[in-house]
C-alpha cells in the first residue's frame, strides 16, 4: 500500500507523547499521520520508569496529569491492549514541617482539579507499610488512584487507538526538512534502514503535504529546532536509576499483602517502587550533566550513557536508611538514560514561535505522566482554537530569543536538581543570574534590593535591611510569611501613605505605526481606541473568545501607538502580535511593528506624594500646572523632561494611588534614577518591590495576566465589561458572547492564619461544596487581613457572600467584597494638586 502524502495533521515522533497526540487528533476527526524515525517507544520512552505522579505545583500541569491517569485506565476497554497500569498509589513522605507545608499548598491546588488524596501520620505509615522506617518522618500525602505503568504498553495501546480512529502510523521515516508554502507544510522524509546495528538513511524519500505539523521528537528536539530555524531550550539531562535483586523481606511481605505504593522521600531526593520482588530506585541528585546540546548523534538510538554510581551514592544510602531491608538486596541492573528538560521543568506545548500551523510538544521530563493529557489539550487547541484550561504556562514562547544554548544547559541541570527541592511559591532559582539587568541594577542592589527573575530580567522583589545586612537571610523563603514579609508590608504602606518607586523596566513594549495601525488595533482589541495623548486598557482575545493578552495602549499620534503588556510574556506577546499584523496588513493598510522592550526603562512612581517628587524635578514653565489634573489628566500621556531626561510619562498606577509610569531612554536610566532619588529624599521616597505591588493591585481588584487573566476565561467572566466595547466588531467577539458567563472573578478579604497568607493556588468552598479557586493571594495593608482574587460560580459573585479558603488543610473564613475594595471611587488616583 502506498504511503499517504496528504494529511491534515502530521505528528513527528512515536513516543508516548506523539502517539497520544495522534490518538486525540484522530479521535477529533482530523486526518492524521504519525512518522517515527525508528520504532515506536525507541526514544526515552523505552527506558522510562513509567511513574504516574499526580503531584505538581502548576494548575495546567495538574490537569494534564489528571487527564492522563484517568485516560490510561480506559485504554484496555477501547483498544483491547492492556497498558500495564498498576494502580498502587503514590506515597510522598516528609521529613520536615516545611515539606508538609508544601504538600498542604499542593493539596489545596489539587482540590481545585478534583485530585483525590489522603493524609497519613508516621504511625499510619508504619502500620500500613512496616518495611518503611518512620521515626524521622513528620507525615505524608497519599494519592490512592495513581501508580506506575508500562511505558511501551501504554504507547502501543494509544497507537492502536489512534489507528482505530483512522490515523496512519509509519515507522522508519526520518523527517529531514520542513517548508511552509504559505498554505501548508511540505515535510520531506527519508526511509531509514538498519545496517550493522545502525540506523542509516536510504535513497527513498517522500514529501508529505500537511496543513498542520506537530513535533514530539523527544531527545531529538535540538535537531528539530535546527530544521525549523528556531531556538529551543529542550536539551537532555542524564538520569540514573537502579534495579535491585529481590529483597527477602519484601518477598515475604508480598505473600499476604498488596504492592507498596510508589514511595517518595522528597527530602532525600528519590522515588522507589517495587519491581519483581526487588526495588527500583530513581534519584534526582546534584550535578547530573546536560548532554547533546546541539543534537543527538545519528548513531544514538535506544542507547544509554555510562554509569556514574558515585554521583548517586548519597541517595542510595538514604534509600537504605528509609527501607532498611533493601540493604540485603544486591544490585541487579542500572540505567543512565537521557531525559529532555527545559529551564523551568515544564514542557513546551503549543505554537512554535514565528511559524504558522507548527505545533511543539517537546521537553518532557515526565513524559509518560504528561502524554495523555498533552494529547488531549493540544488537540483541543488545534481543533477548537483553544484548550478548556489555560495552557500559557507551557507555551513554547515563554522563553525569548535571548535564550542561548549555555543558558538552557545550565538551567536544565538546575531543573533536574530541583525536582525534589522544596517548591516555595516565593522561590527564586540562582542559576544563570544575573543575566538581563536594567542599568540601575547595581544602584538598587546597593540599596538592599532582593531580586526575582522575570523573562530573564532581574527585578526587585523587595528591599532588605541596610543597617544589618549580615543578620538578614536574603535567601529566606517559606510557605508561610517569609523573612521578606515585613519589608513588603513597609513598602506597601509607603505607597499608600507617602510615595514609592518601582522598577518596571521588564514591561513588554511595542510600537505600532502606519496608516493601517488604528483600524487594525480597533479590530484586534476589545476597547475603544484612545484619542491622541490618552491611554486605555484593552484586551486581545483568542479565537475562543477568551483573554489572550492585556495591553495598555498609548496613542502618540493618529497612526502611532505604544503598547505595554506583561513583562513575563515578551516573546509570547510579540509573536502573537506580529502574526496578527502580518495577517491583516492587506485588510487595514501598511503597518510597522517594533518590539522596543529593551529601548525603554520604566519607573513607576506612586503614592499621595508622587506629584511632589515630580514637581521638584520637572522642567516646565509652570510645574504645578504641568502635573495638575488639568495639565496632566488621569489616563493621559505627556512627553515631559525630568532633569536632562526626556520621558514619556503615563498617568496611571498599578498600585491604585496617584502615580505615573515614567518611560525613558534606557541609556539615561541611571541619571534619572539618581535625580528621582535625590528629589524624593525630602518626601520620604521608598523603593518598592514586586511583592508589595502585587498586594496593592489586589486591593484595587486589578487583574493580572497569567493569574486572573488567561485563555480559560473571557474578559466578561473576568469582570472587565467596562473595557469591552460591544458596539464594535473585534476579533473573538462572537465566541466570547457565545461562551457566556461560566464563572466570575471576585476579590475576597480573608481571615486566615496568623502566620500565612494565600498564594493564589487555593480552593474555595461554600459550605461543603467546592465552588472555585484563588488565582492570586497576599496581604492587605489597607484592611489588615489576607486578600485574594479568584473565580467562583456566578451566583456567588455577590459582595458580602461568605466563603471559605483552604489553607494548611483547614478552611478559613472569607468574604466576597465589592470590586476595588480600596478607594472604589478612584478618588486617590484622580487627586489634584
Amino acid at each position: 500500500m502506498r504511503m499517504k502524502t496528504h494529511v491534515r495533521a502530521l505528528v513527528v515522533g512515536g513516543g508516548a507523547v506523539g502517539t497520544s497526540i495522534a490518538y486525540h487528533l484522530a479521535k477529533a476527526g482530523w486526518d492524521t499521520m504519525l512518522l517515527e524515525r525508528d520504532e515506536l517507544t525507541s526514544g526515552s520512552t523505552w527506558h522510562a520508569a513509567g511513574l504516574l505522579p499526580y503531584f505538581n505545583m502548576g494548575y495546567a500541569t495538574s490537569h494534564i496529569h489528571d487527564y492522563s491517569i484517568r485516560f490510561y485506565k480506559t485504554l484496555e476497554e477501547e483498544t483491547g491492549l492492556n497498558p500495564g497500569f498498576s494502580v498502587v498509589g503514590n506515597l510522598r513522605m516528609a521529613q520536615t514541617q516545611a515539606r508538609m507545608d508544601e504538600y498542604e499548598l499542593y493539596a489545596s491546588l489539587a482540590e481545585t482539579v478534583g485530585i483525590p488524596h489522603e493524609w497519613l501520620t508516621p504511625a499510619d505509615i508504619a502500620d500500613r507499610y512496616p518495611l518503611v522506617r518512620t521515626d524521622d518522618l513528620v507525615g505524608a500525602i497519599l494519592h490512592p488512584t495513581d501508580g506506575y505503568i508500562n511505558p511501551a504498553d501504554v504507547t502501543m495501546a494509544m497507537a492502536r487507538g489512534a489507528r482505530q480512529h483512522g490515523a496512519t502510523i509509519e515507522r522508519r521515516w526520518q523527517v529531514d526538512g520542513y517548508h511552509w508554502t504559505g498554505e501548508h507544510w511540505d515535510v520531506t522524509a527519508t526511509r531509514m534502514v538498519e545496517r550493522g546495528g545502525n540506523l542509516v538513511a536510504s535513497d527513498e524519500q517522500v514529501t508529505i503535504h500537511a496543513e498542520h505539523v506537530v513535533t514530539a521528537t523527544g531527545n531529538h528536539a535540538q535537531r528539530t529546532a535546527q530544521l525549523l530555524g528556531i531556538k529551543t531550550p529542550a536539551i537532555v539531562v542524564e538520569h540514573q536509576y537502579i534495579v535491585t535483586e529481590p529483597d527477602p523481606a519484601l518477598v515475604e511481605w508480598r505473600k499476604s499483602n498488596p504492592q507498596h505504593p510508589v514511595l517518595r522521600d522528597a527530602d532525600a531526593k528519590w522515588y522507589v517502587r517495587e519491581e519483581r520482588g526487588g526495588w527500583i530506585l530513581g534519584p534526582y541528585e546534584q550535578n547530573a550533566p546536560a548532554r547533546f546540546p546541539f543534537g543527538v548523534p545519528d548513531s544514538f538510538r535506544a542507547d544509554l550513557f555510562p554509569l556514574d554510581l558515585e554521583r548517586i551514592e548519597q541517595e542510595y544510602m538514604s534509600f537504605i536508611h528509609r527501607i532498611p531491608s533493601s540493604e540485603n538486596a544486591g544490585l541487579k541492573d542500572d540505567f543512565n538514560g537521557p531525559i529532555c528538560y527545559t529551564p523551568d521543568g515544564n514542557p513546551l506545548v503549543g505554537p512554535a514561535p514565528g511559524l504558522r500551523n507548527m505545533w511543539l510538544a517537546e521537553g518532557f521530563s515526565f513524559g509518560i505522566t504528561a502524554a495523555g493529557g498533552t494529547g488531549h489539550y493540544l488537540a483541543q487547541m488545534m481543533t477548537s482554537g483553544e484548550a478548556e484550561i489555560d495552557m500559557a504556562s507551557l507555551d513554547p514562547r515563554r522563553f525569548g530569543k535571548w535564550m542561548t544554548t549555555e543558558y538552557a544547559m545550565r538551567k536544565n541541570e538546575e531543573a533536574y536538581d530541583h525536582v525534589y527541592v522544596l517548591h516555595h511559591p516565593d522561590e527564586e532559582r540562582p542559576a544563570c543570574r544575573p543575566l538581563k539587568t536594567a542599568p540601575c541594577y547595581d544602584r538598587m542592589k546597593a540599596r538592599g534590593a532582593q531580586f526575582g527573575c522575570v523573562n530573564g530580567w532581574e527585578r526587585p522583589n523587595y528591599f532588605g535591611p541596610l543597617d544589618a545586612p549580615d543578620s538578614f537571610d536574603h535567601d529566606s523563603r517559606s510557605f508561610r510569611r517569609g523573612a521578606w514579609w515585613g519589608h513588603a508590608v513597609t513598602e506597601a504602606k509607603a505607597i499608600r501613605e507617602g510615595v514609592g518607586m518601582i522598577d518596571a523596566t521588564a514591561f513588554t513594549k511595542h510600537m505600532l505605526r502606519g496608516p493601517g495601525a488604528a483600524a487594525f488595533l480597533d479590530w484586534f482589541t476589545t476597547n475603544k481606541l484612545p484619542k491622541v495623548g490618552r491611554i486605555n486598557l484593552t484586551y486581545a482575545l483568542t479565537e475562543a473568545g477568551t483573554t489572550r493578552t492585556e495591553y495598555t495602549i498609548v496613542r502618540l499620534a493618529e497612526d502611532t501607538f505604544y503598547l505595554v503588556s506583561a513583562g513575563a510574556w515578551q516573546a509570547y506577546d510579540s509573536d502573537f502580535l506580529a502574526k496578527a499584523v502580518n495577517d491583516k496588513v492587506n485588510d487595514f493598510g501598511p503597518m510597522w511593528l517594533d518590539d522596543c522592550t529593551g529601548a525603554h526603562g520604566v519607573f513607576a512612581l506612586a503614592g499621595p506624594r508622587a506629584r511632589d517628587v515630580l514637581r521638584d524635578l520637572i522642567v516646565a514653565p509652570d510645574p504645578t500646572f504641568a502635573l495638575s489634573n488639568k495639565g496632566f489628566p488621569w489616563l493621559s500621556a505627556r512627553r515631559i523632561e525630568l532633569g536632562m531626561v526626556p520621558v514619556n510619562a503615563i498617568r496611571v498606577a498599578y498600585t491604585g494611588e496617584l502615580g505615573w509610569e515614567l518611560h525613558h531612554p534606557m541609556e539615561m536610566q541611571n541619571h534619572l534614577f539618581d535625580r528621582l532619588m535625590a528629589a524624593g529624599e525630602a518626601h520620604g521616597l521608598t523603593l518598592v518591590g514586586a511583592r508589595a505591588q502585587n498586594w496593592l493591585r489586589q486591593e484595587k481588584s486589578y487583574r493580572a495576566f497569567g493569574t486572573e487573566l488567561g485563555r480559560d476565561a473571557t474578559p466578561l467572566e473576568a469582570g472587565l465589561d467596562r473595557f469591552v466595547d460591544l458596539s464594535k466588531d473585534f476579533h473573538g467577539k462572537a465566541a466570547m458572547e457565545e461562551t457566556g458567563i461560566r464563572s466570575k472573578c471576585v476579590t475576597l478579604l480573608i481571615d486566615g492564619p496568623d502566620d500565612a497568607d494565600p498564594w493564589g493556588r487555593e480552593a474555595l468552598y461554600a459550605g461543603d461544596d467546592r465552588v472555585g479557586r484563588l488565582t492570586s493571594g497576599g496581604y492587605s495593608v489597607a484592611f489588615g487581613r489576607s486578600i485574594g482574587m479568584g473565580y467562583v460560580r456566578p451566583d456567588l459573585a455577590v459582595p458580602g457572600t461568605p466563603l471559605q479558603v483552604r489553607m494548611q488543610r483547614a478552611l478559613w473564613e472569607a468574604e466576597v467584597t465589592e470590586d476595588s475594595p480600596y478607594d472604589p471611587t478612584n478618588a486617590r488616583i484622580r487627586a489634584d494638586g
